[in-house]
């Protein structure tokens, strides 16, 4: 496959985008690509910012069973751990059973940041589960239907409650981020971003052909282009303005 503004050949683009969709980290890909490490690693860049974009102009409005919780990102550090800990990345998010994620950093967990949030991604009248956070208190008189699970007594509750499906995908998000040593704070949206892509997506074969696509038709657009102009907010509004409807399921 070739690719507008890059330079590496099209058997190297191919076996990337194959160790990419596999998780093989960049250094490693670089030597099955035969292509230089840095290389490696700024396509893989390009690659995540391509997730980005495509998730951010292709996100649906949630609706049904939808399962919202926080999570908090960092390496290990002494002292106070999850809610307040110090230097961790707060994350929010929202999980549709049996379909898909949709995640963005926050600055808080407060109902002031959670609930703009939930009201532009998920459809009024669906079910929202979380656990006993205090944030979650304004949903009770909402446009939702909140029910709650307290973690400090069950995972589940009588009636079936539980929010395993959200707490399954941190898992996986941060056991496949584990592998990096380290992700510099302005470029940990664009891996969130390729967590969700992968939990969202279909087999290798399905997460390979879609990636593809993408890449021929918007790596181009994030070529030459600095951090400040790719920030998530930026892709978002970005991908806004080149689709008939403004983007009503992101933030």
């Amino acid at each position: 496959m070739r690719l507008k503004y890059c330079k590496i050949s099209e058997k190297s683009i191919d076996r990337l985008l194959e160790h990419f969709c596999a998780g093989t980290p960049a250094l490693c890909a670089s030597e099955f690509a035969s292509v230089n490490r840095h290389t490696a690693q700024l396509f893989y860049h390009r690659l995540r910012q391509v997730i980005a974009y495509n998730l951010a102009k292709e996100a649906p409005l949630l609706e049904g069973e939808i399962e919202a919780d926080e999570s908090y990102f960092g390496g290990h550090r002494k002292g106070k751990r999850g809610r307040g800990a110090a230097g961790k990345v707060a994350v929010f998010g929202l999980l549709k059973r049996g379909d898909r994620v949709y995640t963005v950093m926050i600055p808080d967990a407060k109902g002031k940041t959670l609930l703009p949030i939930i009201r532009e991604t998920v459809k009024p009248d669906s079910v929202i589960y979380t656990d006993s956070l205090r944030s979650t208190d304004r949903l009770d008189v909402s446009e939702f239907h909140h029910r709650r699970v307290n973690h400090s007594e069950e995972y589940v509750s009588n009636n079936g409650d539980h929010i395993n499906g959200i707490e399954n995908f941190w898992g996986q998000a941060k056991r496949h981020l584990r592998k990096y040593n380290g992700i510099p704070k302005e470029h940990f949206h664009l891996f969130l971003k390729e967590c969700e892509w992968r939990f969202n997506g279909g087999s290798y074969q399905e997460k390979l052909k879609e990636l593809r696509r993408w890449t021929k038709k918007d790596f181009s657009l994030f070529v030459g282009r600095d951090d400040k102009s790719t920030s998530f907010e930026a892709v978002k509004g970005e991908a806004a303005s080149r689709c008939k409807a403004p983007l009503t399921a992101s933030k």
